[in-house]
């Protein structure tokens, strides 16, 4: 009871929540981190897998980048990426020490959801929606930007969502490299055995997680309504797995 006492305490005490190393200042860290990261991921796989999709081939290589992206350890990137000369530990702008580091280890734990599920919610656009749009004597630009891409954005979206919940949690790591971020009270706190610190800056963790996926799931209905071409087998809040589907090679 110690313990939940001295987190309650932790939180209800505004000095810890203000000035350079307050809890407020060290959230919006991790946001910007999770942000940035989520959006370097979907510049770099978003292109690629809905790319491979409409081709309609380069499955092998799309799930198979994702299930090296699982395997590799995000904490054994960072630990490389802050090793080495470049990036480094250097600081960078408004991501603090290793921020450069820490940005290139999320944005590549990020890659695995976005391109499995969006290289699959193109692939699986039934084969007769497209052959009715090649029947219309539409071209491949016209089939992707107005048929395949609305049929599929549920589940791009869901692994848009899955991802940012993923990196915000991961986002921690950074602390572990003295980087920025809600991971710095964490592992502070446990450090100096002070676990009403440690805890109160998993308890923010945890509480920011949810809401980032509630609003996710908002924003996740209004770009991908159910409605549009959503089969009614799929349900576009599940991702998908590499292993869940099979793949034919390109």
């Amino acid at each position: 009871m110690t313990a939940f006492r001295d987190t309650w305490h932790y939180l209800t005490t505004a000095a810890n929540w203000t000035g350079d190393r307050g809890m407020l200042h060290l959230l919006e860290q991790q946001l910007l981190l999770t942000v940035t990261a989520l959006l370097m991921a979907m510049v770099v796989g978003l292109p690629l897998a809905l790319w491979l999709g409409h081709l309609g081939r380069g499955g092998f290589l799309a799930i198979n980048i994702s299930n090296i992206g699982r395997a590799v350890p995000t904490f054994a990137l960072l630990a490389l990426f802050v090793t080495a000369d470049f990036p480094g530990v250097r600081e960078f702008g408004p991501y603090g020490r290793a921020g450069l580091a820490t940005l290139l280890a999320l944005a590549l734990f990020a890659l695995p959801p976005i391109i499995t599920n969006s290289y699959v919610a193109v692939r699986e656009v039934p084969a007769d929606v497209k052959q009715a749009a090649d029947g219309m004597g539409m071209t491949g630009a016209q089939k992707f930007f107005r048929v395949e891409l609305p049929l599929a954005l549920p589940l791009i979206a869901s692994g848009v969502r899955l991802a940012l919940v993923q990196v915000w949690a991961t986002a921690t790591i950074a602390a572990l490299v003295a980087g920025p971020g809600l991971g710095r009270v964490i592992t502070d706190g446990f450090f100096r055995t002070n676990y009403g610190k440690g805890i109160a800056g998993a308890v923010v963790v945890g509480l920011v997680a949810l809401v980032l996926e509630l609003l996710a799931a908002g924003l996740q209905r209004l770009v991908a309504p159910s409605h549009h071409g959503s089969s009614p087998n799929r349900d576009p809040g599940m991702s998908v797995t590499g292993s869940s589907v099979a793949v034919e090679a390109g």
